[in-house]
């Protein structure tokens, strides 16, 4: 990889910068796929997919706008373990809920532990089997999971139009390079760790077509490699008392709204 290089230029750049007295836009954020961005895109995709196990934490920030155009953030945080190529747990806390989503390559359970209920499917297949499911199937938000498909190039490179190499910078004290991306809809951003493992650190969406251009970021920490997986980890086991449900609708912000008991 050209990441030496990339690293040179960067230091010029940020020196010319530091003479004129204001940063400016570098030249590598020409209108078209930039060679820089995609070599360590594709890098950080590669690594990602082959990762057979491992953990993380995310902290997450999801802008609304008012009708005013106040312009606010929820901000909630999660846990994953994932397990290739058909094992999942994630946690999210958030302002209105407590959910765990549990999958073990047969079941899928999305636990509302604040509604005190559940929802479960039949689902034979992979951990992208069940991202989707979650997405599509029961109305669950995720922004972020394209960067834990098999194949988290091929979804992140879709419909991308342009893209910039924009040099490195600290991410939570990790030094990462910064890579932004142009689609019809959305513009995203992308901070990949320099040094070492090629870990995705930080990814915002920004939304094109909506009034106040809304932003969706997550911020990584806490990866581990090697985790130490309870071998009942990805099975979901009723708590007393909890109501199965056929729903448990959800907003736009990926919470909880009302409940709807089976009849």
């Amino acid at each position: 990889m050209r990441h030496q290089s990339m690293r040179r230029r960067a230091l010029r750049a940020a020196l010319s910068a530091l003479f004129l007295g204001a940063l400016t836009v570098p030249a590598t954020a020409a209108e078209a796929l930039n060679p820089d961005a995609d070599e360590i895109l594709r890098s950080m995709s590669t690594f990602v997919a082959g990762m057979k196990a491992f953990s993380a934490t995310a902290d997450i920030s999801n802008e609304v706008v008012t009708k005013d155009g106040q312009k606010l953030q929820i901000i909630s945080t999660a846990t994953l373990v994932v397990e290739r190529p058909s094992r999942l747990y994630i946690a999210r806390r958030g302002k209105f809920a407590d959910l765990e989503v549990f999958y073990d390559g047969k079941k899928l359970t999305l636990h509302g532990k604040t509604a005190n209920a559940y929802i479960q499917k039949d689902l034979a297949g992979t951990v992208d089997d069940a991202l989707n499911a979650l997405e599509r199937g029961m109305g669950i938000p995720m922004p972020a999971s394209d960067l834990l498909l098999a194949n988290p190039y091929a979804a992140l490179i879709s419909g991308a139009t342009s893209s910039g190499y924009y040099g490195l910078e600290y991410v939570a004290g990790v030094q990462s390079h910064h890579l932004a991306f142009r689609t019809a809809l959305v513009d995203w951003q992308l901070w990949v760790k320099a040094e070492g493992n090629p870990l995705p650190m930080k990814y915002v969406i920004t939304t094109k077509d909506v009034a106040g251009a809304p932003q969706f970021s997550v911020q990584f920490s806490n990866w581990n490699l090697k985790p130490a997986i309870a071998a009942n980890r990805f099975t979901f086991v009723a708590p007393k008392g909890v109501k199965r449900l056929e729903a448990l609708p959800v907003d736009a912000m990926g919470e909880i709204t009302v409940m709807q008991e089976n009849k």
